[in-house]
C-alpha cells in the first residue's frame, strides 16, 4: 500500500512495511548510518540515523522504525544534528588520532561523518583504549583501538558467512570485538575471506599490507620478479582511480606493471584454463567410477579452509586441482624457470588477487617445495592500486599492452570463473566435449547467470544425467551440506565461493562499493565472454602446446605439480 507522509515540510511517497530509512533513501533523502547494512535486519544500535517525528518526545532510529501514514518527519533539524554530532564526538573521544597513518584515511566512514557534521575540535574528555594490535594472521590485521563497536563485522561473519569468528567480548566500557577469548586470528576459525573488513567503517580490520616486500624485490638486482593478474582484478581496479565502474583494465594494467619494473607479466586466466581441463578429467573419472560424488570445486581457499575445519569427512570430495593462482605459481617456479634457465629461488612470484584468503593460500605448506613457495606475495586489488599511486604512475596515460608469453592466451571461459556460477558454466563447456566429443552450440547458460544464492542446473550429457550447483556466499552452503550428508545424490559438481557474488565481490576488492558495482563488474566479464571467439578451455592452443612438452615420467611429474590434497585442520578455539 502506497501513502503520503511529510518529510522536511514536503510530501513524499511511502510504502507500508518499509522502514523510515528505506523510505527516505528511495526518495533521495540521505541519512547517515553506521551499524545499518542493506539486507540485514536493522538493530538501531548506533543511533546515527535518528530523525525527529512530530508528536514524539524521543528521537527515533529511522533504520528500525516502520513508516506510518500520520508521520511528519524532520531529518536534519537542529536537535537531530546535535544528537548525531554528539554520537560522533563520543566515538572520537576514544579513537586514535592517527588518521594520517591509517590505511583507511580518506576512505573512513567515521572521518567522513566528522567532516559532514562540522566537527573541528575535541570537546569531550579523551578516553583511551589500549588494546594490542593483532597482526598474527597472514591475511587480516585487527586494530581493535579503531573499532567503534558498530557490529557489522560480527553480523557479516555470523549471518552471511556462517562462521561466527568475531563477537562482542566484555561489558560496558571494556567491550571489544574479537575471536573467542580475544585470542589471535591465526588460531581462530577465521577462513580469511575478508568480508568483515569490507564492511568495517574504520581501519579496525584491514588486509595485511605486503607492498614493501614487492618493492624490495623490484629493487633487488638478484631477483627475477614476475606477476600474475587475476581475471577479476582487471575489472575492478578502475574504481580505485575514479574510472568508469566495470571498465576492463587488463592491457593498461599490464603496461603499468612493466613500468613499475616487473620482469614478466602473466595472466592467471591461463592457469584457470588448466584448472578447468584438469577438473573435467577428474570429474569424468569420478563419474565413470561413481565415486566421491558430488565433487566440490577447490579454487576458493576460504571454502577449502572451512571444509578442513568443519567437514573433514567431505575432504575427499574436493577437487585435487590447485587453484589457478597456485597452478600459475607452480608453472613459473618450475616450467618457466627451466625454460628461461633461471633458478627457481631467484624468481620472486607476485600474484594480484581480489581476495584476502589468497594470502593465506600462498603460505600453505602444501604449496611449498624444498623451502620454495609457488607464490611469494599476494597483493589485493586495493594494494596494487596503492602501489601504482606510490610509484606516481598515471594509469590512464598507459597504452594497453599484451601480457608475456607463454602464459598469456586464455579462453573467455577462464575469464568468467570470477563470477557466481562461472566455474560451473566454464566447466560444463569442456565437460560436454569430453563426454560427447561434440562442441556446444549455445555456450550461455541462463540459469547460472541470475542473482540467486544457490544456482542449480540439471542436464543430460551423453549417458549421464548430471546436476550442478553454484553456491554464492558460504552461509548459503550449510543447508546444502546437510542435505548431501542426509543422502541427497542428484548433484555431481558443486562450485562454492565464500564471498557473495564470487570473486568479483572478494575481500580484496575496492571498499565501499554497492550491489550495482558488483553487477557492473560481472557484466563486463560476461560481455568479454560474448565477444571473444575462444570460449572453451580445450581450444586454448597454448595449454595444448605446454602439455606437449612433457612425456613419460616428466609428464607425470608435471601433472603432479598441478594437484594437491587437504587434511583435517584442528581449530584450538
Amino acid at each position: 500500500m502506497i501513502f503520503n507522509i511529510e518529510v522536511n515540510n514536503k510530501i513524499i511517497k511511502a510504502k507500508r512495511g518499509d522502514s523510515i530509512l528505506e523510505t527516505l533513501r528511495r526518495n533521495g533523502i540521505s541519512v547517515p548510518t553506521l551499524c545499518y547494512m542493506e539486507g540485514f535486519t536493522p538493530t538501531g544500535a548506533c543511533r546515527m540515523c535518528v530523525v525527529e517525528i512530530e508528536g514524539k518526545n524521543e528521537l527515533v532510529p529511522s533504520c528500525s522504525h516502520p513508516v506510518e501514514e500520520w508521520m511528519k518527519i524532520h531529518t536534519h533539524s537542529p536537535r537531530v544534528i546535535n544528537a548525531r554530532r554528539t554520537i560522533v564526538e563520543l566515538l572520537l573521544s576514544s579513537h586514535p588520532d592517527d588518521c594520517l597513518y591509517c590505511i583507511r584515511n580518506k576512505n573512513c566512514e567515521l572521518q567522513n561523518l566528522a567532516e559532514e557534521l562540522g566537527i573541528r575540535e575535541r570537546r569531550l574528555p579523551v578516553v583511551k583504549k589500549t588494546v594490542k594490535k593483532d597482526p598474527s594472521s597472514v591475511s587480516i590485521v585487527r586494530d581493535t583501538d579503531k573499532c567503534i563497536l558498530c557490529g557489522r563485522c560480527v553480523r557479516v561473519c555470523k549471518e552471511l558467512i556462517g562462521i561466527s569468528t568475531l563477537d562482542f567480548i566484555g561489558k560496558g566500557m571494556k567491550t571489544i570485538v574479537g575471536p573467542t577469548f580475544n585470542n589471535r586470528l591465526n588460531v581462530s576459525n577465521c577462513i580469511n575471506c575478508g568480508q568483515c573488513l569490507m564492511v568495517c567503517p574504520t581501519g579496525a580490520l584491514h588486509e595485511r599490507d605486503n607492498i614493501s616486500q614487492v618493492q624490495e624485490a623490484l629493487q633487488n638486482p638478484e631477483k627475477y620478479v614476475t606477476v600474475q593478474i587475476s581475471p577479476t582484478v582487471s575489472v575492478s581496479l578502475a574504481e580505485e582511480f575514479n574510472i568508469r565502474t566495470g571498465k576492463e583494465m587488463d592491457g593498461i594494467l599490464v603496461a603499468t606493471l612493466r613500468r613499475m619494473g616487473f620482469d614478466k607479466v602473466f595472466k592467471t586466466a591461463f592457469a584457470a584454463d588448466i584448472m578447468l581441463l584438469q577438473m573435467v578429467d577428474e570429474l569424468a573419472d569420478r563419474l565413470a567410477n561413481n565415486e566421491r560424488l558430488p565433487m566440490f570445486s577447490s579454487d576458493c581457499p576460504a571454502f577449502v579452509k572451512f571444509m578442513e575445519e568443519y567437514h573433514p569427512d567431505l575432504l575427499p570430495h574436493l577437487s585435487v586441482c590447485k587453484s589457478p593462482q597456485q597452478i600459475m605459481g607452480s608453472l613459473i617456479k618450475h616450467h618457466f624457470a627451466r625454460e628461461q634457465k633461471v633458478k627457481a629461488e631467484k624468481i620472486f612470484s607476485v600474484s594480484l588477487e581480489p581476495c584476502t584468503a589468497k594470502k593465506f593460500e600462498a603460505h600453505r605448506e602444501e604449496f611449498t617445495t624444498k623451502g620454495i613457495s609457488d607464490v611469494d606475495v599476494v597483493l589485493t586489488t586495493r594494494e596494487i592500486a596503492r602501489m601504482i599511486k606510490l610509484y606516481g604512475l598515471n594509469i590512464q596515460q598507459s597504452a594497453p599492452e599484451m601480457a608475456d608469453m607463454p602464459f598469456t592466451i586464455r579462453s573467455s571461459a577462464a575469464k568468467i570463473t570470477g563470477t557466481g556460477g562461472g566455474i560451473v558454466e566454464a566447466l560444463y563447456r569442456s565437460l560436454y566435449y569430453k563426454l560427447t566429443g561434440k562442441s556446444l552450440v549455445n555456450f550461455k547458460i541462463a540459469s547460472l547467470r541470475n542473482n540467486k544464492n544457490i544456482k542449480e542446473l540439471t542436464t543430460k550429457i551423453g549417458k549421464y544425467k548430471l546436476g550442478f550447483a553454484a553456491v554464492n556466499g558460504l552461509g548459503n552452503l550449510h543447508e546444502l551440506i546437510k542435505q548431501i550428508k542426509a543422502g541427497r545424490n542428484d548433484l555431481q559438481f558443486i562450485e562454492v565461493m565464500a564471498c557473495p557474488g564470487s570473486c568479483v565481490n572478494g575481500g580484496g576488492q575496492p571498499i565501499g562499493h554497492s550491489r550495482e558495482v558488483v553487477k557492473a563488474r560481472t557484466k563486463t566479464l560476461y560481455d568479454i565472454d560474448e565477444k571473444e571467439s575462444i570460449k572453451v578451455s580445450y581450444r586454448n592452443l597454448s595449454v595444448t602446446e605446454l602439455y606437449g612438452k612433457y612425456t613419460g615420467k616428466e609428464k607425470d611429474s608435471f601433472f603432479e605439480k598441478l594437484t594437491t590434497t587437504y587434511q583435517k585442520r584442528e581449530v584450538p578455539l
